[in-house]
Formats: C-alpha cells, sequence, structure tokens
C-alpha cells in the first residue's frame, strides 16, 4: 500500500488490556468502521509464533477495509504477515538496516522525542515519526512528557509527516496545538471506550478539525 501522510490521520494502536468483552479482532474492525486510518498492531507478551498468526487475521482485515497495517517493533513478523510496515522506537533495529531489508515501499514508523531524533529518523529513511508524549500515558507511565512549543519544534524540524501520541483521549485532544501534524496517535481513548466505533467517529472528527486548523 502507498504510503501518503492522510493515513496518519487517525492513528490506533491496540493494546489487549481491554479484550473480553470483544475479541481484539472485533474491537480493530470497529475502530477502522468508526474512522481509524492505520492501525498499528502491538503485543508485548506473545511468542513471534502467536504474533504471527495474529497478525495474519488482521492483516486480511485491515486490507480487506482498505487500512494499512503496521506491526510495532518487530519487521520481520510485518515483512511474514505482508503488512504494510512497522514502528521502531529508539531502542528497536535501525531504520536504515529495515530499509535495506524491506525495500522503499515498506512504511517506516519511528519514535522521535527530540529534534535530533526525528533528523536522524528521517535521514535513515523514515516515512514518518511519532512524537510524544503529549500527555500522561496510561500504557506507557515512565513516558517524558513535551509541551506544545516542543512538539511543534520537532514537527518543524523534517520534511516527513509527524503524528502526535502519548494520553490522547476525547477530552483532552482540543489541547493539543502545533503546526503541521499529519495526525494524532490514540491507544486507550479507541480500544478502552464502550462502543469503539462512536469514540473512533468522534475522535476522527477531532483530528480532522486539528490537522485542519
Amino acid at each position: 500500500m502507498k504510503f501518503n501522510k492522510n493515513m496518519l490521520r487517525l492513528y490506533a494502536v491496540t493494546d489487549r488490556a481491554w479484550v473480553g468483552r470483544q475479541s481484539l479482532y472485533e474491537q480493530i474492525s470497529d475502530a477502522i468502521d468508526g474512522g481509524v486510518t492505520i492501525v498499528q498492531l502491538r503485543e508485548k507478551n506473545l511468542s513471534e509464533d502467536e504474533f504471527i498468526r495474529e497478525a495474519e487475521k488482521i492483516c486480511v482485515l485491515c486490507h480487506e477495509k482498505g487500512i494499512p497495517l503496521i506491526i510495532n517493533d518487530n519487521y520481520n513478523v510485518a515483512l511474514k504477515v505482508g503488512a504494510d510496515g512497522v514502528h521502531v522506537g529508539i531502542e528497536d533495529a535501525p531504520v536504515e538496516k529495515i530499509r535495506e531489508i524491506a525495500g522503499d515501499d515498506f512504511i517506516i514508523g519511528a519514535t522521535a522525542k527530540t529534534v535530533e531524533q526525528a533528523q536522524n529518523a528521517e535521514k535513515s529513511g523514515a516515512d514518518y515519526i511519532g512524537v510524544g508524549a503529549v500527555f500522561p500515558s496510561p500504557t506507557k507511565r515512565n513516558a517524558i512528557r513535551i509541551t506544545n512549543a516542543q512538539l511543534e519544534e520537532i514537527t518543524s524540524s523534517v520534511n516527513i509527516p509527524a503524528v502526535a501520541i502519548g494520553g490522547i483521549t476525547l477530552e483532552n485532544v482540543d489541547e493539543v496545538n502545533c503546526r503541521g501534524l499529519s495526525g494524532i496517535a490514540v491507544v486507550s481513548a479507541v480500544f478502552s471506550a464502550e462502543n469503539i466505533k462512536n469514540a473512533s467517529a468522534l475522535l476522527r472528527e477531532k483530528a480532522e478539525r486539528l490537522i485542519n486548523k
């Protein structure tokens, strides 16, 4: 799937902490139907074989609905299941290594918490950066917060698209104030919602307004 920055509008990162009444598959399906534009499958506690089996099913779902699937950290899983790309953190495999292995059409996202990290990601061949945490994050309690001014400094230092991430909810998304963002990334705001489809639709509306300020 050819990458473009509009894919980043509402970026959903999975977390199975809220799996129960619905399966993760069903949650992702509802999120896409509500307005999510890209899905990152994040699994920290599965074996690689289990991760592959799950990712294969989610990949089919996303592609049937015309949405790119990004795998968190593990580019080997992404390549094996035919996912569209991978997102890597500062301590994961280097972007340039993944680009060399996966080729030009593979989407690579990279976490950037500083201007230097953002510029390094761009030089290494990343397609986009994820910048945060813009609010306290329930999924990464040790994440260091950045201000709107720092967010804009980072995003304006590169030419590749950027998404804001970290503790973004329906209640606080309007406080994100940064020119040049291409989207917002959310976790609990989607997957902890009682009605995931409705929550995704409301977040998509807010994301569109934020990007088009």
